[in-house]
């Protein structure tokens, strides 16, 4: 069997620095790093043709398909010109993301990126990879079973920013303020590990009258849920919304609109979707929590890549973080950022997720003005 404790020999020396170097600037940054320099030097040997397995768990969050994928396959094929890349979305499905990894092993990938729709759920599919001899990093979310790798940002990081940025929007109403949780899907650990970070600045300050969790990440439960909140609590009872990512506070500013809220509570988010810094801009949303993807997708790049070749990714970085399944695993552990109408331009704009045009379109024209993003 695969076991994580194992270190490859290693084969490619200059491959291995230039990842290293790459991966180990990116963990302490959290800004998007840029291309350019050693870790751009691709391996020449013939044995160097790597298959990589990419498998993304949705296509509703908008993230996976608009920014992870295409910043891991760009990165990748910097790193290895003559690595191939086998892509799979299971569509939020678990039993599709079995058969993808099943497909995955089948084909005989060398080294798979994971991101699991069910941490628990595709345990054994990571351990049939694992006794396969196909090492798994573990993207974004943690999964369960013998993982080679690691790389996300910290957790427990994003829900206290998250609750921070709540008890600033509620103002006068932080101390005492009644609250709905919004947690995303059980089945994913992040969203505990949200929640707790939240609750850590939350607990002592407002009253959690009702807390829901979101199977699937999905808006249209996040909008049934917050429909049920309203009714049993009234339209203008609710200070304040903990919402774990910017998809679930879409169905819940939806709902909270459609229900006759005289004024919007202040609701939080994650991902920095472009809806969601469009509600920003228009006051709707007052935050989110931006994780610029870019460095996490190019430290995954660089482990996969290195893994591939045999080598281990235990060089690349020096944190660990151990789970119930594995030990010692080699991790990447990135830092969050709070993106608030203030600080547009000096985080998404300038990282170039977005350019001012995609955000002001006409219909926020006249909010973007208001905010400074136009003149």
């Amino acid at each position: 069997m695969w076991s994580t404790d194992v270190r490859f020999p290693v084969r490619r020396a200059g491959l291995l620095a230039a990842a290293a170097a790459l991966a180990l600037a990116l963990a302490g940054c959290g800004q998007a790093a840029q291309s350019g320099g050693a870790a751009d030097a691709p391996p020449s040997e013939e044995d160097d043709r790597v298959t990589i397995g990419l498998l993304l768990p949705d296509s509703h969050t908008a993230r996976w398909e608009a920014f992870d994928r295409p910043l891991m396959e760009k990165k990748i094929a910097e790193l290895c010109p003559d690595c191939s890349v086998e892509y799979a979305n299971a569509q939020g499905d678990v039993a599709t993301q079995r058969q993808q990894v099943d497909t995955m092993i089948t084909k005989g990938v060398d080294v798979m990126v994971l991101d699991p729709v069910d941490h628990k759920s595709l345990r054994s599919s990571v351990k049939h990879a694992a006794e396969a001899g196909i090492p798994v990093v573990s993207y974004d979310r943690l999964a369960d079973g013998p993982i080679s790798a690691y790389v996300s940002f910290d957790g427990d990081d994003v829900g206290r920013l998250q609750g921070e940025a709540l008890l600033k929007a509620m103002g006068d109403k932080a101390d005492g303020g009644r609250i709905v949780m919004m947690n995303g899907d059980p089945s994913d650990p992040n969203s505990a590990w949200f929640r707790d970070g939240a609750l850590s600045v939350l607990k002592d300050r407002v009253k959690v009258e009702k807390e829901y969790d979101t199977p699937r990440w999905s808006p249209e439960n996040a909008h049934l849920n917050m429909n049920g909140a309203i009714a049993a609590l009234g339209p203008d009872a609710i200070d304040g919304v903990y919402s774990a990512n910017d998809a679930l506070a879409s169905g819940i500013i939806s709902s909270l609109k459609a229900g006759n809220v005289k004024r919007l509570p202040p609701v939080t988010g994650q991902d920095a979707e472009l809806t969601a810094v469009q509600r920003i801009v228009e006051g709707e949303q007052p935050m989110t929590v931006y994780k610029p993807f870019k460095p996490e997708a190019e430290a995954a790049a660089a482990m996969a890549v290195a893994l591939g070749h045999g080598e281990s990714a235990g060089d690349i970085t020096r944190e660990r973080i151990s789970t119930p399944t594995a030990k010692d695993v080699p991790a990447v552990l990135l830092k969050p950022l709070v993106v608030t109408v203030d600080n547009i331009k000096d985080t998404v704009v300038k990282d170039g997720m977005y350019t001012i045009d995609q955000i002001c379109t006409e219909k926020f024209l006249a909010a973007c003005k208001k905010a400074g993003l136009v003149t």
